[in-house]
């Protein structure tokens, strides 16, 4: 081997040791650093007010989930229809949550955000206003009761907050607008509540029972229902307003039940009068010893099928159907009278009625 070839040689070698140290330098499980967080700025004031609310306002939002004598309570339940949403209301241990949530239960139980499980009682039920109150037996620390808003003041447009257990995924937090105000929304009972909030904020199977609250963590409503055709967040939901729920839960806990004011009639469907041209509420019949038969009403003449009275306005407000005139009466109150400005056979006349409890006679 000559001298020129030795040198060629070598000058392969050196490259391919080159070659060798890189790929060595850039092999897999050496690679290169994490790289470095960029520093982010503050948080801006809409954000940091969701964090306040969140923070202020989830330990005293509990889960609620029920027993019934055929279903036990089991971790399957807890993450399906057993499972809702509560409220804690009040330093005495008592949770606000749904009727439907509790409805047919025989044994409720109440889990914390902290984890803490406790049972708890019911202590009393208003299904015409989807509403109920528990006692929780036991906790060693009791989470800060909710401050509470109004929902006399609130505005189409404001911002809305949910918090509560959606298929069972506790402490969820969502946020939206208040969409409308002054639904209608039936209930079980068969009755109606009115002044309904509708929300967009994100309500799903699990948040019935939780709270809707305002910008500055109030409690403005207690979520109930959602309107989808598929079960799920449609982005329409609604919530019992807080003035209605600050004015049936005291009763509830004092009683365990709340007054039905009612005059002792029944009316015909709202669709009735119209395909009649009858404006106001049509009396079919009074139920016998009631305030409205004392009072001389008078109910369509089932021999004949005359019409008798058809109410136009309670105390000078225009009633177009039954859910007009329950507004009025619970407004009055039982134990009080009402001025009936009723329609016979198209003459105009007043009649005074006392309001009682018909739920005792139900």
């Amino acid at each position: 081997m000559n001298r020129r070839t030795v040198l060629v040689l070598a000058v392969i070698a050196a490259v391919l040791l080159i070659f060798a140290a890189g790929s060595i330098r850039q092999a897999p499980w050496s690679g290169p650093a994490a790289r470095a967080v960029t520093e982010r700025g503050a948080l801006s004031d809409a954000e940091k007010a969701n964090v306040e609310i969140f923070e202020k306002v989830s330990p005293s939002v509990v889960q609620v989930v029920t027993q019934t004598a055929a279903n036990p309570l089991s971790e399957e339940q807890e993450g399906g229809a057993a499972s809702g949403t509560g409220i804690v209301w009040d330093n005495d241990g008592h949770v606000v949550t749904n009727n439907h949530v509790v409805q047919n239960a025989s044994q409720v139980a109440i889990r914390f955000a902290s984890g803490e499980a406790v049972r708890a009682e019911i202590v009393g039920t208003a299904p015409n206003y989807d509403l109920a109150v528990l006692r929780i037996r036991s906790a060693r620390n009791l989470p800060p009761p909710l401050a509470l808003g109004s929902s006399a003041d609130l505005k189409v447009g404001q911002f809305a907050y949910a918090i509560g257990n959606p298929f069972g995924l506790d402490q969820s937090m969502s946020s939206g607008i208040i969409s409308a105000l002054k639904r209608r929304l039936p209930t079980s009972s068969g009755r109606e509540i009115s002044n309904v909030i509708q929300t967009d904020t994100a309500i799903n199977p699990g948040n019935s029972g939780g709270p809707l609250l305002d910008s500055a963590g109030r409690l403005i409503g207690v979520t109930t229902a959602i309107l989808s055709p598929s079960g799920s967040n449609a982005g329409i939901g609604f919530a019992i307003p807080v003035d209605i729920v600050n004015r049936v839960v005291p009763e509830l806990i004092r009683n365990g039940r709340v007054p039905t004011p009612g005059i002792g009639i029944v009316t015909a469907n709202e669709a009735v009068a119209t395909r009649i041209g009858a404006e106001g509420l049509i009396v079919v019949r009074t139920t016998p010893g009631s305030p409205a038969e004392r009072a001389g009403i008078r109910g369509v003449d089932m021999s004949t099928g005359e019409l008798g009275d058809v109410i136009t306005a309670v105390d000078g407000k225009p009633v177009h159907r039954l859910s007009d005139l329950a507004d009025q009466l619970e407004q009055i109150g039982v134990g009080k009278k009402v001025r009936l400005s009723v329609n016979r056979e198209g003459s105009a006349r007043d009649v005074e009625v006392a309001i009682v409890d018909i739920g005792r006679t139900q």
